[in-house]
This record gives C-alpha cells, structure tokens and sequence, in this order.
C-alpha cells in the first residue's frame, strides 16, 4: 500500500489520460508543470520525470482504457500514485521499474491493486540539499 500522506496543503493534483502509447510523455510533462506551481526550492526534474514516465508506462502496459495519474506532496516529499482503473485484478500487477526504484530521490516506491484497479506508487524526496562551495 503507498504510504499514507497526509496533505496538510492544497497542493494536490489528479490528471488523467487515455491508455496509449504517448500517455507517458504527456503525462511526465502535464505533472511536472503541476508540480512546479508548488514551487520546490531544488526539485530533480530529471527524476520526476523518469519516475512518472516510467510508472505510467508500466501502467499502460498492463491494460485497461485510461489511467490517473496522483500528485499530493507534505515537508518536501510528493506522492506520484497511477492507476490503471482496470477492475479485472485477478494476478499481480507489474512491480515498479527499476530504473524508477533506484533514483536517488525515490524513497520509497510499490505497487497494489484493490477495487479501482492496480496501483503503482513512488514517493520522492525533494529536500533541499545544502549548497556545495567551491573553496
């Protein structure tokens, strides 16, 4: 199950797509303008986006007509959660790729299914690192 968190702001976004081949990029990139309104002093786009694509791809890849995608962030970490809202559960859905779960700011990452189909999760850490200084 993802974490629970609890978003003590109004800083919390649903976007949803059509279940085709370019639903990944555009969904990278429509969370990531959603997420720079939240103003994150030092976020590692390169990760955000590699994260969401990467989830969202899975996503698609295991069926159904349409995904969500979840943005919800609390003391600098957010919540990216995809469903694939294919109600057909039977089995396990896809764990999350790799080359998501080993991104230096992705926490922690999972995946589950229940009755709104399977879900897959990452929580990233975006807080700001201290500023190195050249000597």
């Amino acid at each position: 199950m993802p974490p629970r968190l609890v978003v003590t702001s109004r800083r919390a976004r649903v976007l949803a797509f059509r279940a085709d081949q370019w639903a990944a990029k555009k969904a990278a990139g429509q969370a990531a303008l959603a997420v720079a309104e939240w103003h994150y002093p030092l976020p590692d786009e390169h990760d955000f986006l590699k994260t969401v694509h990467g989830i969202v791809r899975t996503a698609v890849a295991a069926g159904g007509k349409r995904v969500s995608v979840h943005l919800a962030d609390q003391d600098n970490e957010i919540l990216v959660m995809v469903l694939n809202h294919q109600t057909d559960t039977h089995g396990n859905a896809e764990a999350v790729p790799a080359e998501v779960a080993m991104l230096r700011t992705v926490d922690a990452c999972g995946t589950h299914a229940d009755h709104d189909g399977h879900a897959w999760w990452a929580l990233l850490n975006f807080q700001p690192q201290p500023r190195k200084h050249l000597a």
